[in-house]
């Protein structure tokens, strides 16, 4: 049987990683995962299951089955051709998400105030260093790399917060709110917004002196902006179409 090859060509295939055959359901659902908490896929953008098995260089059984379960996470939404999208963004869909991910990740950050260590304290400073690292070359923007660090940095103080319940909450909560957060940079790069970096550091001077209060209300700051920044550029962009 001749082996599938996916054409790198196409958008979505460039943009995700092959699956091998074992524990394949499993890692199909992991890397579609992934994909939606990294922001890889737009908001509203269509998915087919034909597609994605393609690109995933798999059946389309096991894409089937992952694209159910994000389906039940609300992660994506069912359309009557058997295909599936994003969730489009929406004022109400912000500001739900936004709420919750303050009471969750909130609470998370204060319990891992307390918590961490020094070396766990040292490694999210490296992540700052990293950060620095990639701000400081001249190339174009790497979005895949500031999503990914980004995650990392979070989680790697979240799982500090000694909560099973909180980590698979949050976890649902990114995956959802991903491709906001990935149109959120692009908007922040084009405005000339402050880098994260700036709100990171005030998190790790909080976690260092074990400000669970602090750290909760620097957290607030860092991920809130790119909600609110988000729901004032709709707002605007409305405005300017019922005045066109």
């Amino acid at each position: 049987m001749q082996k599938a090859t996916a054409d790198k060509s196409d958008p979505i295939a460039a943009q995700l990683a092959p699956v091998g055959r074992e524990t394949v359901q499993d890692r199909v659902y992991s890397e579609l995962r992934r994909a939606l908490i990294g922001g890889l896929f737009e908001p509203s953008q269509v998915l087919t299951i034909r597609g994605l098995a393609d690109a995933l260089m798999t059946s389309t059984m096991p894409v089937r089955e992952a694209l159910g379960r994000l389906i039940t996470e609300k992660a994506l939404e069912a359309l009557p051709n058997r295909s599936v999208r994003v969730p489009p963004i929406t004022l109400e869909r912000m500001d739900d998400l936004l709420r919750a991910r303050i009471l969750i990740e909130g609470e998370a950050i204060a319990l891992a105030a307390t918590r961490m260590n020094s070396r766990q304290i040292a490694t999210i400073e490296g992540m700052l260093g990293e950060w620095d690292e990639m701000r400081a070359l001249k190339h174009k923007k790497d979005v895949d790399r500031e999503v990914t660090l980004n995650q990392a940095f979070h989680f790697e103080i979240y799982r500090a917060c000694g909560s099973a319940v909180l980590i698979p909450m949050i976890e649902s909560l990114w995956l959802q709110s991903g491709p906001c957060i990935r149109v959120a940079i692009y908007a922040f790069s084009d405005a000339g917004e402050v880098d994260t970096a700036h709100y990171h550091r005030t998190i790790v001077k909080a976690m260092a002196a074990q400000d669970a209060a602090g750290a909760r209300e620097a957290l607030i700051a860092d991920i809130s902006r790119p909600f609110v920044f988000l729901r004032n550029k709709l707002e605007a962009d409305s405005k300017k179409g019922l005045s066109a």
